[in-house]
């Protein structure tokens, strides 16, 4: 029998969404907001809030991961960038919520039964990784999605339980493919930006070029040695720039712009930036996730300056890559290198061509359609498959290539097609001692069976039975190499 109060108290096909932020930067939280904007498109919706997790947490909690990650990056980038790849591998924590983030996540946990959501849409890792656990632990039972936000996928967004993966580009999903997790609950399908809700006007192409200098949201003091620069171009251009929230930087820009007369505008916070980016010709600033992905949808290249350790560089390194984008390594030649881009219309071009191929501005309504179409039970990824994928990723090696016990094998419920658990080959076989059937399947059951069953087996059994006495189920290895189709429109119609 099905558990009636599993969905919450929406009629059937309705759908109440909770979107789960954190507020470490900007970019997090506009990802946040371009889900939420999605949700207003479709007519199965009836309610979505959005919960920064920060908001609701502890002062201190709040200073240290939001305000503390920004000390850091200024007075120690080098710490940043090691804590980025240290923690890098998949799974290198795989232990419970420590105390202090568990009793943090209080309130949101307050808020999530409140709520009583039918899908939960995460866009950090953090309140990611506590839906793992609440969903291992039966309190919820929504379908849940974590959404990345940079361009490289990075170990601390991948859980132990989940029903989708969204990730930024093509790579990560092979990576992960590779490191045996199922085609079919991760999909490349972008990062989500907002649409603008007016268009913009079309770039002048016989005015002189714009560029658009960004100090981000908190307001960069680099931005002051970017004008300078731009100062001493010979090309022609006018330029717009913008100081985030930082009222001291931008009366600083303003004097130091004042000889040039309106050669540029400076403006703070601005609702305009949809516009601005479409009306642009040439961004200058760091590739944050959001800020970058704003940029491809809107066809603008990027002249990347000041990037933060880890994810930045990585980010930076995959729009060069795409042609979309030049860095610029040393303040001293910033107003070269973009004179360099200015010089050469064709590069120009050819550039503004690069981020257009880029750009998935629909991925906000393609992360919605893939959580609330996928399967409703989620993929559980046992502490001993995350032991074998957090190894794998430290050799160097991939799925197919391990044998013996600690090899990776795949429950995929009959009925729907979908994968349910991902477990170690030697877990399989103590599941097939108690549940496999006469004709060699295998039959999940819950039931008084749990009062004899190790505590990670409840752990699979609950989470993935929902509340069914049976799941009938077959086993698939991972396949001999990953086999990459095309992404079909919306990004997510993604089969192995």
């Amino acid at each position: 029998m099905r558990r009636t109060s599993a969905r919450g108290p929406c009629a059937a096909g309705r759908e109440r969404v909770l979107i789960l932020s954190a507020g470490v930067g900007a970019g997090h939280n506009s990802a946040a907001a371009a889900v939420q904007q999605a949700c207003a498109a479709r007519a199965d919706i009836d309610e979505v809030q959005v919960l920064d997790v920060l908001q609701v947490s502890s002062v201190l909690y709040r200073t240290l991961l939001g305000k503390g990650y920004f000390v850091l990056v200024e007075d120690l980038p080098w710490l940043v960038e090691w804590g980025y790849n240290i923690n890098d591998r998949p799974f290198r924590r795989r232990g419970p919520v420590d105390p202090w983030t568990r009793v943090n996540a209080l309130p949101v946990i307050d808020a999530i039964k409140q709520f009583r959501p039918t899908a939960i849409v995460c866009t950090h890792f953090l309140p990611a990784q506590l839906l793992a656990s609440l969903l291992l632990r039966g309190v919820i039972d929504a379908r849940t999605a974590v959404v990345t936000t940079d361009y490289d996928f990075q170990g601390l967004w991948l859980t132990g339980a989940f029903h989708a993966l969204f990730l930024a580009r093509e790579e990560g999903r092979v990576e992960l493919m590779a490191l045996g997790l199922p085609p079919d609950r991760v999909a490349a399908t972008g990062i989500p930006i907002a649409t603008p809700l007016n268009p913009a006007p079309a770039r002048d192409a016989n005015g002189p070029p714009m560029l658009l200098i960004s100090a981000g949201a908190t307001g960069g003091d680099y931005a002051a040695a970017i004008v300078r620069q731009t100062l001493h171009m010979r090309s022609s251009f006018t330029a717009t720039v913008l100081c985030g929230r930082n009222n001291a930087l931008r009366q600083r820009i303003e004097q130091l712009v004042a000889p040039a007369g309106d050669r540029y505008r400076v403006l703070g916070l601005t609702a305009e930036m949809p516009q601005l980016l479409r009306r642009a010709d040439l961004f200058v600033g760091k590739p944050g996730g959001l800020s970058a992905s704003e940029c491809m949808a809107a066809g603008l290249p990027m002249v990347l300056v000041n990037p933060i350790p880890g994810q930045e560089v990585r980010n930076g390194d995959y729009l060069m890559e795409q042609g979309a984008a030049v860095r610029c390594n040393t303040p001293a030649t910033i107003g070269w290198k973009i004179d360099e881009v200015l010089r050469d219309p064709g590069r120009l071009q050819r550039m503004q061509a690069a981020a257009r191929r880029t750009g998935r501005p629909d991925a906000a309504a393609d992360v919605l359609t893939g959580l609330l179409d996928g399967p409703s039970r989620p993929l559980v990824v046992t502490r001993a498959a995350q032991k074998t994928i957090l190894a794998e990723s430290e050799q160097r090696v991939v799925a197919t290539d391990l044998t013996g016990p600690s090899s990776l094998v795949r429950l995929v419920d009959l009925a729907a097609g979908s994968t349910v658990a991902l477990l170690q080959a030697e877990e399989l076989g103590d599941l097939q001692k108690r549940y496999a059937t006469p004709d060699g399947g295998l039959v999940l059951r819950g039931g008084h069976a749990h009062v004899s069953l190790r505590w990670e087996e409840r752990r699979l059994l609950r989470a993935i039975l929902r509340g069914d006495d049976e799941l009938p189920v077959r086993v698939e290895m991972p396949p001999p190499t990953p086999r990459i189709l095309p992404a079909g429109p919306a990004g997510h119609d993604l089969k192995d």
